[in-house]
């Protein structure tokens, strides 16, 4: 029988107070505020034809390159050479559309989201103005990664309609992420962890009758400590990634939604019902008590998966219960020591009470079967 988390040891699920709400019903590894700013210096050198800076080669780049037709170095001199000709006009209509930049370290997979996974058109239109490519693979391990864009969300306490929140969890607050930043579609599998880290300390390595063998590397790696995964010598040091902090992974959960439990495809807004979490997590209901091939349920608004259940997902902050009445307003990292670390996100071995958006539990740097993780990578 696995022994649940240090926390959840100390603070049984049974010891918590419960104050049950109405629920609130609001896809393929409060409202948002979305701010971004781009300067037309910084546009046109990230993406030249965008002469005036709202992160797309149109009409208006037009015009304003054909006022400046013949000009000396006007500012439709895309190409540098002195003067605005055809040339000029010639480099602006090859960008002519949304202004796309793709890291150094990622190959492209699809410049623009797909409305059929991001389905909300503000977190769509908040993708494109950060001019980042949408959807890419890190070149060197092969990890999809998704953009995650800056905005504002409310972090904090979200009850399902069978489970309250904890102390911990209080009070909500508006946290504001000024950076965008990438995360990993899925979870790190135990392929990825291996071909980088050359062993596999997984405990589910063997196929069973819910997971056949050629998929079993496709299973999350587990039995990671937070210092096999973010220290000196660890997994995200090895990769040149890094684990997301505790808001930037609440507020990629949520994508837009304020329930309990990020949205999926009949429930976009997402859902505060605990019958309905099978559409989205491996848990303890529907699990057979294993880990699962990463990618099998239903993704959120920004096309991240199993953000609930399957394993745990260690995050870069300290754990202080206290944290959310003094944190920062904007980029919060957590407190500047401790001694635990955050997990988030519940595990195939928990109820639906531990999938919660905001649920936050802690734990020594232990590397227990339902620990696991997820990449971040910054631009």
């Amino acid at each position: 029988m696995h022994t649940p988390l240090t926390a959840d040891r100390r603070t049984p699920l049974t010891a918590r107070p419960r104050v049950l709400i109405g629920a609130r019903v609001a896809t393929t590894c409060v409202a948002m505020l979305w701010v971004v700013a781009m300067t037309t210096r910084a546009a046109m050198a990230q993406c030249p034809g965008d002469i005036t800076g709202n992160g797309v080669v149109d009409g208006a780049d037009l015009g304003a390159l054909l006022t400046t037709w013949g000009v000396p170095q006007g500012q439709g001199d895309l190409n540098g050479d002195g003067t605005v000709d055809g040339a000029d006009l010639g480099l602006l209509l090859t960008k002519w559309g949304p202004c796309t930049t793709v890291p150094s370290w990622a190959t492209l997979i699809e410049a623009q989201p797909d409305p059929a996974v991001v389905w909300d058109e503000g977190l769509r239109a908040a993708i494109t103005a950060t001019g980042l490519a949408w959807r890419v693979k890190d070149t060197a391990t092969q990890m999809e990664m998704l953009l995650i864009p800056p905005g504002s969300f409310q972090m904090g306490c979200s009850a399902s309609n069978s489970y309250a929140c904890n102390s911990a969890e209080s009070p909500v607050h508006t946290v504001t992420l000024t950076n965008a930043f990438y995360l990993g579609r899925c979870e790190v599998t135990q392929a990825q962890w291996q071909a980088r880290m050359g062993s596999n300390p997984s405990f589910f390595q063997s196929p069973s009758s819910d997971v056949p063998a050629d998929q079993v590397p496709n299973r999350p790696v587990e039995r990671v400590s937070w210092n096999m995964i973010a220290g000196a010598f660890g997994f995200m040091a090895q990769t040149g990634m890094r684990l997301p902090t505790e808001a930037e992974w609440e507020y990629a959960y949520r994508a837009g939604s304020t329930t309990a439990f990020h949205g999926f495809t009949g429930y976009l807004d997402g859902t505060n019902d605990d019958a309905l979490v099978g559409n989205i997590a491996w848990y303890t209901s529907n699990s057979n008590n294993q880990t699962r091939p990463v990618g099998g349920k239903a993704g959120n608004g920004f096309g991240l998966h199993d953000m609930s259940g399957n394993v745990y997902e260690w995050v870069n902050d300290w754990y202080l219960s206290s944290y959310y009445a003094s944190s920062p307003a904007q980029n919060p990292p957590g407190p500047s020591s401790g001694f635990y670390r955050v997990l988030r996100g519940g595990a195939f071995f928990y109820n639906t009470s531990y999938l919660r958006a905001s649920y936050r539990t802690y734990s020594p740097t232990f590397s227990e079967i339902t620990m696991g993780c997820r990449a971040a990578r910054n631009p």
